[in-house]
């Protein structure tokens, strides 16, 4: 089987939190990470490249999902379809989860053997539709 998708770089992990403006404080002021943006309960930092999601919950202590940058996300869902992992949400497709400034943030999710929640991610050029199958 061809292996046309390398996941080896993450873009971002997500953190719960219980207080949201706390953690963003501690974040930003104690630990010194550059503050990328804040979206409502969700505010991010720039990790030597990965960003780090810190996102209110009222289960702080629940698993984070591991977020894989991907150029193109449809061949990746493909590809990764045809692997056996079945993907969330309708008919298994990518969609778009928000349109920034420059660009439309699109994402995938599923899960591993032990159900962590894992995702495939694509900042992608504004008006962006990935192709279906």
């Amino acid at each position: 089987m061809a292996n046309n998708v390398a996941l080896n770089r993450l873009g971002q992990i997500g953190f719960s939190v219980a207080d949201i403006d706390r953690a963003e404080a501690f974040y930003r002021d104690i630990l010194g990470l550059r503050h990328l943006y804040r979206y409502g309960d969700l505010t991010f930092f720039d990790c030597a490249g990965v960003r780090l999601l810190l996102e209110k919950s009222n289960n702080p202590t629940a698993g984070s999902p591991l977020y894989f940058i991907c150029h193109d996300i449809a061949l990746a869902v493909a590809e990764l379809t045809a692997r056996g992992v079945k993907f969330d949400g309708p008919e298994g497709k990518p969609h778009l989860i928000a349109r920034m400034p420059d660009h439309d943030l699109w994402m995938a999710f599923f899960t591993d053997p032990d159900g962590h929640t894992l995702a495939l991610m694509q900042e992608a050029p504004k008006g962006y539709v990935p192709p279906t199958a």
